[in-house]
């Protein structure tokens, strides 16, 4: 019986596949002409802890790792390749030299905040430490403080970040402003990260005025701005610390006060012991605006 026509073409296949070899043949697939329908934005590298090691960081913030914990925490954060990230309060830069290159690097944004200093108030020593951080760190922030407005408009922020600042806003008398206004800058399902010098196990002093704050405190003060509790960790624990220090958590690294605030620092003072400690005990918690 002669061959059918698509018997013909089979045949034809057949050699067609036999001259070009097996291997391109399976190259070519099933369906050769299929493109991927959503091709990932990123490949596998592993931006977070290629910024984390970048020994373009500095020195002394390297060295406060082993405290810090920095790719354990943004991990637990939950800090995602292309996040648009605002860091409040952001202090000598140890996050922003981190999270800075890791938003460019992914196609993020990052903003940090400086002093507001668009107030009859605003010292010139705070506009210097605003244009000093913005052009150490090639970035953009916006104004925090008493009066200051909106961080960014209104559901745009995927990632806020705070670390060991509430019982500074708490002493300013605004922690309820800059929670209330990060919780508008996020978007719906957005986190807030914190880091925190932890009270307990032991009551939190007034106003906690030795920088001490009890994790109840600041989870009520979140839910308060509309918070949902997320998720807690003991990433940043130091049980080695009994939080009774002479000069509050300042006593301890990094800052190794020896002094009351205004005095100069005393000579005699023995660090060794609360060096032996190390830095705070601190809570590491993620809130999230609800979706």
């Amino acid at each position: 019986m002669p061959p059918t026509s698509a018997g013909r073409a089979l045949a034809a296949l057949g050699l067609v596949l036999a001259l070009i070899g097996p291997a391109a043949a399976q190259a070519a697939g099933p369906f050769p002409n299929a493109v991927r329908a959503g091709p990932p934005k990123f490949d596998e590298k592993d931006f977070l802890a290629e910024a984390v090691s970048s020994p373009a960081r500095a020195p002394e913030n390297r060295a406060r790792d082993r405290w810090r914990h920095p790719l354990e925490s943004l991990t637990f954060w939950g800090v995602q390749p292309g996040d648009s990230i605002l860091e409040l309060s952001p202090g000598g830069g140890y996050w922003t030299e981190i999270l800075a290159p890791f938003a460019k690097a992914t196609g993020g944004r990052f903003v940090g905040t400086g002093p507001d200093i668009d107030t009859p108030d605003a010292s010139e020593r705070g506009k210097a430490l605003r244009a000093a951080y913005e052009a150490r760190y090639g970035v953009r922030t916006v104004a925090l403080g008493k009066s200051s407005g909106p961080l960014a408009a209104p559901g745009t922020v995927d990632f806020i970040l705070t670390a060991r600042n509430i019982h500074n806003w708490m002493a300013q008398g605004f922690l309820d402003k800059v929670l209330a206004d990060s919780f508008a800058a996020l978007r719906p399902g957005g986190v807030l990260a914190v880091e925190e010098h932890r009270a307990d196990h032991r009551p939190m002093v007034a106003g906690a005025a030795d920088g001490y704050v009890s994790e109840d405190y600041v989870i009520a003060a979140a839910r308060r701005a509309g918070f949902v509790l997320d998720g807690r960790s003991e990433i940043n624990a130091n049980p080695r610390d009994p939080k009774d220090h002479p000069f509050g958590v300042w006593t301890l690294p990094p800052t190794r006060q020896s002094a009351p605030f205004g005095q100069p620092p005393d000579p005699r003072f023995d660090h060794s012991r609360y060096d032996a400690i190390g830095e705070s005990d601190r809570m590491t918690l993620r809130f999230r605006k609800p979706a």
